[in-house]
């Protein structure tokens, strides 16, 4: 008869260390930004929840799809609706209970929202090249002025998203014959981390590395942060800015160049450059090198935009 092995039985006072770190790697398969809006969102719940007497956790279908139903009748647009959705469905899930979102009573109830609100996403414009090139001429001179010319250019020339360039170190700058290639540690598309690379040109135009090198220079920045805020007196931070940061330099750019500043957003440099691109003809598997998308699909709406007038159907007789 063969002898039975004996199963090893880790120590009690390993269990919970090991519970605790098996934990917080589960915590970290989600972005963090997905976090706190999931974390955000399912506040929201619980609050509503407290308002009616409903248990946030383990909530009923009903009471989601009543929830569901408040956000549309409160104005919420499809994507807040799907957000909400989704948060209480992770919540759920991670404590090991039934997800109520499943239920026929809470989809029925989101399809229902989509007919009836629709789910089009109001999209921001892209700051294309001549847009750039407008609102670079408005920068004034300066630090932080410096600074900005930096982050428009190279927000665009990269097409990054706006966590991407404030996440940006000096460390990740690789200095290159024909440019400078950006390592990005992380990204929308790069969740594990593997790391992606962009390459981007000196240029003639908008000669996007000799800005980002005249910000350094004057900023004396010779390593962590790339782009930090700068104060009043011209003294430069040590932290580095924030996405919504981004969001603010554009418009306010946006609107010193005489355009609608609530059109443009943080992603307008890098739909400005895939619809910049691809007007210019562009290879869209050139396009996708620098914009990391994973699908040709994605990149359809920006070409639909760049080509809208060319070959009309109406050329001839309008």
């Amino acid at each position: 008869m063969p002898e039975t092995l004996p199963v090893p039985v880790a120590p009690a006072d390993i269990v919970p260390v090991a519970l605790d770190r098996a934990k917080a790697y589960a915590a970290e398969a989600r972005a963090d930004r997905t976090r706190k809006a999931y974390s955000s969102a399912f506040g929201c719940f619980t609050t509503w929840c407290r308002g009616v007497a409903a248990c946030p956790l383990e909530a009923e279908p009903a009471t989601v799809a009543a929830y569901v139903a408040h956000l549309a009748d409160t104005g919420r647009k499809a994507a807040t609706i799907n957000l909400h959705v989704a948060a209480i469905a992770a919540v759920h899930r991670a404590a090991g209970l039934d997800n109520p979102t499943a239920a026929e009573a809470v989809r029925a109830t989101v399809r229902g929202i989509r007919r009836t609100i629709g789910t089009r996403q109001a999209r921001k414009a892209p700051a294309t090249a001549e847009t750039v090139k407008k609102m670079v001429r408005k920068v004034p001179d300066g630090l932080a002025g410096q600074r900005d010319r930096a982050l428009i250019l190279l927000g665009f020339a990269a097409a990054l998203r706006r966590s991407e360039l404030v996440a940006l170190d000096v460390a990740d700058l690789e200095r290159a014959p024909d440019g400078i290639v950006l390592h990005i540690r992380r990204s929308k598309t790069d969740q594990d981390g593997a790391g992606q690379e962009i390459a981007v040109p000196r240029g003639s135009k908008l000669k996007p590395c000799e800005a980002l090198d005249a910000w350094l220079a004057a900023a004396r920045i010779t390593s962590g942060p790339v782009f930090r805020p700068v104060n009043k007196g011209g003294a430069v931070s040590a932290e580095r800015l924030t996405d919504r940061s981004v969001a603010d330099i554009v418009k306010r750019y946006a609107e010193a160049a005489g355009l609608d500043a609530t059109l443009f957003s943080g992603h307008s440099l890098r739909a400005g450059f895939v619809t910049s691109a691809l007007a210019a003809g562009a290879d869209v598997l050139k396009v996708m090198h620098v914009t990391r998308h994973t699908q040709v699909t994605t990149l359809q709406k920006y070409d639909r935009r760049a080509r809208a007038f060319d070959d009309h159907a109406g050329r001839k007789f309008l």
